[in-house]
């Protein structure tokens, strides 16, 4: 069978991937992806917008009949021929859509030129996207990165197919917020993803096909610290038990950045503060 190819890491799948997703129906439509960015597996850094399944689910969700995840260990020698052969023999394309920046083989060494000859003698149809700009910046993941460890949830969230979120499960704290008289879910912040500005945001929080608003706090809890970055999520006109469960958090807009208090009474007051956004 026939396949339309997209080729590209789509981490976030921000506006500019749109144009190299939207491919014809008439082809089994695959997208042939990394679980992430192939810089990151040299830099060790792992900052991605969104976990790989997410990413899965999101482009099913957009139509795509397969999700391939390549192993980058296995392929990253591979001379941007034998690349290209691979994707001829495995996946028989009849169209393959990039970027125009799309570089594949051994240190990149492959582009859209080569890409572009090895397509025409093949006999296969290539789509090459142009740069997406917005507010006369380029559309990128990189860009989408910066505005969230800025904290500007919104302008990210606009660049996106689907806004900022991460999924987790829900773990046992030590139930201060309900002693506070403010219940919060905690759960521990993806290690993979990009590292947002720690802080308190207003929210939207998916358990199972219900959604509630919520007001969420990321970081390292300044007041009674953490060893590693925790959310915290307190969940407006919910009750029950979401223990061992994943939660899905959906950030919407940045509140307030982290902040030390000096006392208990001095918290509960900035939470009184804080919940007065989803009131």
């Amino acid at each position: 069978m026939k396949t339309a190819l997209a080729l590209g890491t789509f981490d976030g799948i921000h506006i500019a991937h749109r144009f190299v997703l939207d491919l014809p129906n008439c082809y089994k439509k695959t997208a042939v992806t990394f679980p992430k960015p192939p810089k990151m597996y040299f830099d060790g850094k792992n900052e991605l917008l969104m976990t790989f399944s997410d990413k899965k689910q999101a482009l099913i969700d957009m139509g795509f009949d397969e999700v391939v995840a390549l192993d980058f260990e296995t392929l990253k020698d591979n001379s941007p021929q034998q690349f290209l052969n691979f994707l001829l023999e495995e996946y028989n394309p009849a169209i393959i859509s990039c970027g125009f920046n799309y570089r594949f083989g051994k240190n990149g060494a492959g582009d859209t030129a080569l890409l572009q000859e090895f397509c025409n003698k093949k006999g296969i149809h290539l789509k090459i996207c142009d740069a997406i700009t917005k507010d006369g910046v380029t559309v990128s993941s990189t860009l989408i990165r910066n505005l969230l460890k800025q904290g500007e949830i919104e302008k990210a969230n606009a660049l996106m197919q689907n806004p900022f979120s991460f999924t987790s499960e829900v773990t046992h704290g030590d139930q201060r917020g309900r002693t506070l008289g403010f219940p919060t879910i905690n759960q521990k912040y993806p290690e993979d993803l990009v590292k947002i500005k720690f802080g308190v945001y207003k929210t939207k929080v998916l358990i199972g096909e219900r959604s509630y608003v919520g007001i969420t706090n990321v970081g390292m809890r300044p007041t009674f610290e953490s060893e590693y970055v925790i959310s915290e999520t307190y969940i407006k006109d919910f009750s029950g038990d979401l223990y061992g469960k994943d939660v899905k958090i959906v950030l919407e807009k940045f509140i307030r950045e982290e902040i030390r208090f000096s006392s208990v009474e001095e918290l509960k007051i900035q939470i009184e503060k804080d919940l007065s956004y989803i009131k």
